[in-house]
């Protein structure tokens, strides 16, 4: 059983995390272990989602060319072509896609479930 939160709980909690903060803050203001932030951080740095999954994309079709190669050379009874390379390099391109895959699913997880909060 869950037990919900009420805000006072949790503008208690906030308080006491200040608190400790304010306690383990050194002589400069700092608190140890934790990073500064950059003297320029009024605009955030972008990270083009679409720009990665496109790069990541290619990078998929890059280990898929030559293992297709392999695979029709082993077939056509190449005898430069061990079996095993071709079996080797079609399980780099199976997990590459199933990262790909999974990547998807988290994001299509995550649209959903932004899509499905109220306002």
């Amino acid at each position: 059983m869950v037990a919900a939160i009420g805000s006072a709980a949790i503008q208690e909690m906030l308080a006491q995390m200040r608190s400790a903060v304010d306690q383990t803050r050194n002589s400069t203001g700092a608190v140890p272990g934790v990073a500064r932030p950059l003297a320029n951080t009024n605009k955030p740095a972008k990270s083009d989602f679409a720009q990665a999954l496109k790069t990541h994309l290619g990078e998929v079709s890059n280990i898929e060319k030559p293992a297709n190669s392999l695979g029709k050379r082993f077939a056509l009874g190449d005898i430069d072509v061990n079996l095993s390379d071709v079996m080797v390099s079609t399980q780099k391109v199976n997990i590459a896609l199933q990262s790909t895959v999974q990547v998807r699913n988290k994001l299509a997880s995550a649209y959903q479930a932004i899509m499905s909060m109220q306002i």
